[in-house]
């Protein structure tokens, strides 16, 4: 059996989903635009999402799984102040500290 490859990605964010159509071809993201957003994925990759915040790119070859999940993960990159946004799961964000008011 060929070694496979994974890459989990977690969605941060009140509202923010994820779901996977057509077994695993398509990826559609609900992350706080007024659209959705459709991904297509690639013939070497497969998605699946185990909850509407988790997803899981799987494949034999290491760097289209971790192209793809890079791609997915640019839609909307974490962001520092909250820590909204799509990471990977073991990923840490640093977060900054506000501004302080008076």
């Amino acid at each position: 059996m060929e070694a496979q490859f994974f890459r989990f990605l977690k969605i941060v964010g009140v509202g923010f989903k994820a779901r996977a159509e057509s077994e695993g071809r398509l990826l559609f993201l609900k992350l706080g635009y007024s659209h959705e957003v459709e991904l297509s994925v690639p013939p070497a990759v497969r998605v699946f999402c185990f909850k509407p915040n988790v997803i899981c790119c799987t494949g034999i070859d290491k760097q289209r799984v971790h192209q793809f999940a890079a791609a997915v993960r640019s839609c909307k990159p974490p962001e520092v102040y909250k820590g909204k946004g799509i990471m990977y799961v073991d990923e840490v964000i640093k977060k900054k500290q506000g501004k302080k008011s008076k």
